[in-house]
């Protein structure tokens, strides 16, 4: 078995060359087409009327993220101009090991001022790209990726791309400080013990500030739906005071390709009187699903096919927020089309998520059926008072991994013990939803699911991408006090 490169070995690699790749080099050969170069810098935003300097990654022409034709491969150039540490997990993406964007003692983080370089062959589908270092992502280090297939090529429809996001102008880590009351629990952040331990996602936690919280009620089994009040809910950037116009063609066919990217928001994806069928759930396709109401966690990805009227109109696109009234959203408008100002609060709180879709969803192509090799079950347990998450009553770093070897088949059953839902994210590995609350299913292929609150769900994967993966909830902010693990091949300790 190939062993991983060395975290020595890349320090090596970039001292020799400064601004050199902090990954092994990759021929260029391999790939048609020169690299894409993509800078991860700073931005100024306007939000409510106010700026905001926030975070971007972007091509030299300003455009956000990457899309990749098809048969394309992966070919990037990443210049961190962020003016700290940073690194860059392709969500949805199943590259080698020390390209996945993750740092741990096999793979550093990237210096600001440095470029590495990522050659490999993409996955299909709708994707993004966030940074999986400290509190980042809420600072908006993300953007989308999507790579396109043939099929896609041929279709006669419109693509429109929706990236969702929360919104807040404190400092993540005082919003972090608010909920955990200025502590960080032990066994968290880099430098805590264990051999692979330093997945970078604390932040120094400063004296508390204000925080609100929903539906605790002064009960410890009161269930949670939101940890923190946002000042904004966006929609590539823009609130509903100014949305997104998108133009349209009277009678044409749109796929939307809705990305949550929120920190610790799901939303339910409103089509008002327009009826989508559902094609594709994280870039995997699915057997259609119609409806005009679609939840999505953080980190899923929705792709949505959508007849337009032949007479046209404005179509709004909106995002509900959980258990809440604030949305978000984009509007879709035929030439003339009177275009009238939407709220950024609707009339009447949403409901919390469920997995009501989720159970109507089949994988146009199933994992092959074989016995498991590996069962396993995971806890997903914590609490909001204290503000705490873990696996298995364990916070990352003193987390006990899954130990697989390449080739297994692997059943892991994901267990909500507490009062709040999690979407769950394996990093390397799509897996399919086999089980909804014990009921057998052949779900969809995906790689990230909600787990709702004292609810279950299995998923299976083969084991075909050797490395050490994280596992670990897609709310960053139970992430970093702790919700996160790994999948670890052998050889790989």
């Amino acid at each position: 078995m190939t062993l991983p490169v060395s975290r020595r070995r890349l320090l090596a690699t970039a001292a020799a060359g400064g601004c050199a790749a902090l990954l092994p080099a990759f021929p260029r050969a391999l790939a048609a087409g020169a690299a894409t170069r993509l800078t991860v810098d700073g931005r100024t935003l306007e939000v409510n009327g106010k700026a905001a300097t926030v975070f971007g990654i972007r091509q030299p022409d300003g455009t956000a993220g990457l899309t990749l034709d098809p048969g394309r491969r992966f070919l990037v150039d990443l210049a961190n101009r962020s003016g700290e540490d940073s690194v860059i997990h392709w969500h949805g993406q199943t590259p080698p090991y020390v390209q996945d964007g993750v740092a741990d003692l096999n793979r550093p983080n990237i210096p600001d001022g440095t470029t590495v370089s990522y050659a490999y062959e993409p996955r299909p589908g709708t994707h993004w790209m966030h940074s999986h270092h400290g509190l980042q992502e809420q600072r908006l280090m993300a953007a989308p990726l999507i790579v396109r297939s043939a099929d896609d090529r041929l279709a006669d429809e419109q693509e429109v791309v929706v990236l969702l996001h929360d919104f807040t102008f404190r400092d993540p880590a005082e919003l972090l400080a608010g909920l955990t009351g200025g502590a960080v629990p032990s066994g968290h952040g880099a430098g805590h013990g264990g051999g692979h331990a330093g997945m970078n996602h604390a932040m120094p936690a400063p004296a508390a500030s204000g925080h609100a919280m929903h539906g605790m009620g002064g009960g410890a089994m009161a269930m949670d739906l939101n940890d923190v009040e946002y000042d904004a809910y966006l929609a590539n950037d823009r609130t509903l005071d100014d949305p997104e116009l998108v133009r349209v063609e009277r009678g044409g066919r749109v796929r939307l390709r809705i990305i949550n990217g929120a920190t610790s928001t799901a939303f339910h994806i409103d089509l008002g009187g327009l009826t989508g069928r559902v094609i594709a759930v994280d870039g995997t396709p699915v057997r259609p699903v119609e409806g005009r109401r679609f939840g999505m966690t953080m980190g899923q990805r929705l792709d949505i096919r959508l007849t337009l009227p032949a007479e046209g109109g404005a179509f709004p696109i909106l995002a509900l927020r959980e258990g809440a009234v604030e949305r978000t959203g984009i509007v879709l408008a035929s030439a003339g089309a009177a275009v009238t100002k939407l709220s950024g609060r609707s009339s009447e709180a949403t409901g919390a998520l469920d997995l009501g879709l989720e159970g109507r969803l089949t994988a146009l192509a199933p994992l092959p059926a074989r016995a498991a090799d590996v069962t396993a079950r995971l806890r997903l347990t914590g609490s909001m008072m204290p503000y705490a998450w873990t696996l298995d009553d364990r916070a990352f770093g003193a987390h006990a991994p899954l130990t697989v070897a390449k080739g297994q088949r692997v059943v892991l059953t994901l267990e909500n013990a507490s009062d709040m839902a999690h979407p769950m994210h394996l990093h390397g590995h799509h897996f399919q939803v086999v089980a909804l609350n014990g009921a057998p299913l052949a779900g969809a292929v995906r790689d990230t699911v909600l787990v709702p609150v004292r609810g279950s769900v299995a998923v299976a994967f083969d084991a075909d991408n050797p490395g050490r993966w994280p596992l670990h909830c897609h709310n960053l902010l139970h992430m970093a006090t702790g919700m996160m693990t790994e999948v670890v091949y052998d050889g790989y300790a």
